[in-house]
């Protein structure tokens, strides 16, 4: 039931990260340079924090991390920013996690793995749904919006496997956080002199950074230990659904017929060769 728990919670943070933003960047509330450094710096501080004061305070107070760690975060944070000035909610978050999921098969099979018949299908389906998305129409998402959130994924899945040998992934999550000080302090400071800034627009960004990404990500990491690889890949195909109904429900935003297809197509897809791929391991 802990494990449960802890997990719900975790992906109802991620999807409030596509939330917060969308609520935060669409009306002008604030720009994405101010709302990227702002997130940083608000998810540095709590994840300081938690290193320092935490229950763990005592086995570990020197944060880790490493400045490719680093890159790759605040990469995936100033893409899904600006990606959001162009995307609803759910679909930002729909081509964020499907971006992460195919950018780690692919690494997986660059390594020399090789993937099966049902894995190979899965892959073919996912990528075929997700050209059917963006394919052109009236209903097609932002071009550019749509490059720019895939190269969120791409960086958050480079942040992912650069931190898959962690020892401490709290200490390391906030290394990489604080690393990205000096340049979100920059980006705030640009944002705040050269572009109207709301209260609201503030209040957003430090939720998404300190609430939504870091006790979201100090949850994840809580539950993580009690879930198995393909559990914790799969699960995070939830976060897409709960941010499109988040994002009709909070925002208004519609819930296209396309959408609804694209996504059944992408995530089932990427589900199939999770899953037969951990068939094939075992």
């Amino acid at each position: 039931m802990r494990t449960i728990v802890l997990t719900t919670i975790a992906m109802l943070a991620f999807a409030a990260n596509s939330v917060l933003a969308r609520l935060a960047l669409a009306d002008g509330a604030i720009d994405a340079a101010s709302y990227t450094g702002i997130r940083l710096i608000a998810g540095a501080v709590l994840l300081y924090g938690l290193l320092i004061w935490g229950p763990h305070a005592g086995a570990a107070r020197r944060i880790g991390g490493s400045w490719p760690g680093a890159a790759a975060l605040f990469g995936y944070a100033i893409f899904f920013s600006v990606a959001y000035l162009m995307l609803g909610a759910g679909l930002g978050a729909l081509i964020l996690f499907t971006s992460v999921q195919m950018s780690m098969l692919g690494w997986a099979v660059f390594r020399g793995d090789r993937p099966g018949t049902i894995e190979w299908i899965g892959i073919a389906l996912a990528i075929a749904s997700l050209a059917y998305l963006v394919s052109p129409g009236l209903a097609a998402p932002h071009p550019l919006g749509t490059v720019l959130m895939a190269l969120a994924g791409m960086s958050w899945a480079a942040y992912s496997l650069i931190g898959r040998g962690s020892k401490s992934a709290l200490a390391d999550t906030a290394g990489n956080f604080v690393r990205c000080l000096p340049v979100a302090i920059i980006l705030a400071g640009l944002g705040l002199l050269t572009a109207p800034v709301t209260y609201l627009g503030v209040a957003y960004a430090i939720a998404s950074g300190a609430i939504a990404s870091g006790l979201g990500y100090a949850v994840w990491y809580m539950a993580l230990p009690s879930l198995s690889r393909v559990q914790a890949s799969t699960v995070q195909l939830t976060v897409p659904a709960i941010a499109a109904a988040g994002g009709a429900f909070i925002i208004g935003e519609m819930f296209t017929l396309r959408l609804a297809l694209a996504a059944i197509g992408i995530l089932g897809g990427v589900a199939i060769a999770l899953l037969a791929a951990e068939r094939r391991r075992r």
